[in-house]
């Protein structure tokens, strides 16, 4: 069983940065692609960023510049920093990561961009 938990998130400024962090309980972390989404009020969750095994990364073109994904195998845990978070950008974060084939997802952590 594949266990997630996000950490990180809380109510923010516009313009300020915040790191997401994702933990994954699951053996051999380093060889499976991960990834974050993001999911509005009234919107379909969509791709923020995501890593290759080799941490080789994708990101959505909104955030282009932004925000950077990073993973640490040593520590089965996956990072999303983000700079210059906009209103806009308030929604649920999730981590996903995509075990033989099987999306495993966390329950989220809300980040909140406002004055």
């Amino acid at each position: 069983q594949v266990q997630i938990v996000e950490s990180g998130g809380g109510l923010v400024r516009p313009g300020v940065s915040l790191r997401l962090s994702c933990a994954a309980s699951v053996n051999m972390f380093s060889i499976y692609a991960v990834g974050w989404y993001r999911q509005a009020p009234g919107k379909q969750r969509e791709l923020v960023a995501a890593a290759t095994s080799g941490g080789t990364p994708n990101y959505a073109d909104s955030v282009k510049g932004r925000v950077t994904i990073s993973r640490d195998n040593a520590k089965n845990t996956v990072y999303l920093q983000m700079n210059t978070l906009k209103p806009a950008e308030t929604a649920v974060y999730y981590c996903n990561i995509r075990v033989v084939g099987i999306d495993y997802w966390g329950k989220g952590t809300q980040v909140t961009v406002s004055s």
